[in-house]
C-alpha cells in the first residue's frame, strides 16, 4: 500500500472515531489492525441507568 493511501484511511479512521467518541457516553471503541492499516472499528456502547 503506498504512503497517499495509508494516509487517506488514517484520516478515514480518526473521523470515524470522533463521530463515534462524540456520540458515546461509555463504552469502548476497539481497532483493528492488519499489515500496517486500520481495517475495522469497533463501537461497545453501554448504557448507564441511574
Amino acid at each position: 500500500m503506498d504512503k497517499d493511501k495509508k494516509q487517506e484511511n488514517f484520516e478515514k479512521a480518526i473521523e470515524s472515531l470522533k463521530q463515534m467518541i462524540s456520540t458515546m457516553n461509555y463504552g469502548s471503541i476497539t481497532l483493528i489492525v492488519q499489515d500496517n492499516r486500520i481495517v475495522q472499528i469497533e463501537k461497545n456502547e453501554k448504557i448507564r441507568l441511574k
